[in-house]
């Protein structure tokens, strides 16, 4: 066991709730776990398995990602994203509606992009994919389906495999994989593992974060001398401090790969 893994499961298990860490360094594949194989409900981490068919369709041809979509009002959710504030059928791409999906976690643009895709085509995806604790049972906001107990799942580790892959070239299509950590590494939700990294002048991390109340996300892939995957997961926890020692842990990782 390697000293910062140690650290960080007793750190870890100081922490409220639900927590999940998956590691994996992508040029020697040693791995390290907590409770990594949990299903916990995914918050906006669940936009990565929505990229991915969005990627499958367009691979396929069978969606164009030059097309415009019109957004209505009525589509319209609470997001910390851009299209909320636009005007009334506004038309975007498809793949600025996935772009805003992941860079600022846009959740009117994820709606659209789910009502494009379909569900059922979305975990078919996962499924095909060899994934059994991801699940996308509802849109963003759909606080029916909420109310009904219907939740969208993920876990650390198949989040870690689908950056994995997509790291490989392997996911979709080597064309595909690129595309999408592209997108990634425009993420503008830094506050968790970058938060010490980029500051001191570290590398391209290509990640997506979760928030809800109580529930706190961070997965990506860190593009150090040794480049490996990161994933912090976390239900029912203080997020304050978790997101804390997400910061603080992935500093160490990236510090032991470099």
């Amino acid at each position: 066991m390697k000293n910062w893994e140690k650290e960080t499961i007793e750190k870890l298990k100081k922490l409220p709730g639900k927590i999940s860490f998956y590691y994996r360094s992508l040029d020697s594949e040693d791995t390290a776990e907590y409770q990594a194989d949990q299903p916990l409900m995914a918050a906006s981490v669940i936009k990565l398995f929505v990229m991915t068919e969005a990627f499958a369709r367009i691979e396929a041809g069978k969606l164009n990602p030059d097309a415009m979509v019109t957004v209505k009002r009525a589509d319209c959710v609470p997001s910390c994203g851009a299209l909320n504030y636009m005007h009334d059928n506004v038309q975007v791409t498809v793949m600025d509606l996935i772009t805003l999906m992941i860079i600022l976690s846009d959740n009117t643009a994820t709606n659209v992009m789910i009502d494009l895709l379909g569900i059922d085509a979305i975990n078919a995806q996962i499924r095909s994919l060899g994934f059994e604790k991801t699940v996308l049972k509802r849109k963003m906001f759909d606080s029916e389906k909420a109310a009904q107990g219907l939740e969208n799942y993920i876990s650390a580790k198949e989040a870690g495999l689908l950056l994995e892959k997509m790291y490989r070239g392997t996911l979709i299509s080597e064309k595909a994989s690129a595309k999408m950590i592209e997108i990634l590494k425009n993420q503008r939700l830094n506050h968790k593992i970058p938060f010490y990294i980029k500051p001191m002048g570290g590398p391209a991390i290509a990640h997506k974060t979760g928030e809800d109340s109580g529930i706190t996300h961070d997965c990506g892939i860190v593009f150090a001398e040794h480049p490996f995957v990161v994933c912090f997961c976390g239900n029912e926890t203080d997020v304050t401090a978790y997101e804390r020692a997400m910061a603080e842990i992935a500093l160490e990782i990236y510090k032991a790969n470099q």
